[in-house]
């Protein structure tokens, strides 16, 4: 299956024959966002972002497709040379058969990233006190991705002169759309 795109730009799945594959809902659920870390946008400064790769159990997969999952509190700890992402709630699947059969909702989950990326990653964080924040949880190809982003946080300070800049704008554009109406 390859993807083609419409006149909006947008990706559309289409399979080897170039016929459009619309009225998939499998491909649909493939591709889609599970949780999206907002909290993180507020407090932090995001400074550079990475697609990383999750190692799961099948029952949290199942899980993440129904959205039963909170990243708000998420975070990477380096451990041994590899990326651990500690806090990601994942509820256990309602249909696994209990405790037994299902996962630890709190585990903390292996990232999968390249040895070069998790090296430089590492060492900006031990080097200039970042933090390795979620930005957001989602499928790509039947597969659970996490956006990852190296952040410094901000003081209360930061975060209301942030909401002024971001006002500032919202009103240069409202004023912008008003003159080009008229």
């Amino acid at each position: 299956m390859r993807a083609s795109s419409d006149t909006s730009g947008r990706l559309i799945p289409t399979t080897d024959h170039g016929v459009t594959d619309t009225l998939n809902p499998v491909s649909d659920a493939r591709d889609r966002v599970v949780a999206s870390n907002r909290r993180a946008r507020r407090n932090y400064d995001l400074l550079d972002s990475w697609e990383a790769g999750l190692v799961l159990k099948g029952s949290e997969v199942k899980s993440l497709r129904e959205s039963k999952v909170q990243i708000s509190e998420a975070f990477a700890r380096e451990e041994n040379g590899e990326l651990w992402l500690v806090g990601l709630h994942i509820a256990p699947y309602a249909m696994s058969g209990g405790e037994a059969m299902g996962h630890d909702p709190d585990r903390p989950k292996k990232l999968l990233l390249h040895r070069r990326e998790i090296h430089r990653i590492t060492e900006r964080m031990q080097r200039e006190g970042l933090t390795l924040v979620p930005l957001s949880l989602y499928f790509s190809g039947g597969r659970a991705k996490v956006e990852v982003a190296l952040a410094r946080g901000r003081d209360l300070h930061d975060k209301r002169q942030a909401l002024v800049s971001r006002e500032a704008d919202r009103e240069a554009e409202r004023a912008m759309a008003r003159r080009h109406r008229r």
